[in-house]
């Protein structure tokens, strides 16, 4: 009977061990996810608050002719 409970105990660590595993590669990828969405929305944020003013000056400029 002890060895079929230290079978199963072997068997229960080997799989928490691989549960492990997948919980860390998942972690990772939400991770580089939120990375990815976040350079994603801020990259494009940075470069309207450059473009922006530049713009607005061009129309500004063609409206005031009128």
């Amino acid at each position: 009977m002890d060895e079929n409970i230290l079978k199963k105990i072997e068997e229960t660590q080997r799989l928490l061990e691989d549960v492990y595993v997948s919980v860390e590669k998942t972690r990772k990828l939400f991770f580089w996810m939120l990375i990815i969405s976040v350079t994603l929305f801020v990259l494009p944020l940075l470069g309207l608050a450059v473009a922006l003013p530049g713009m607005i000056s061009v129309l500004g400029g063609d409206l005031g002719g009128l």
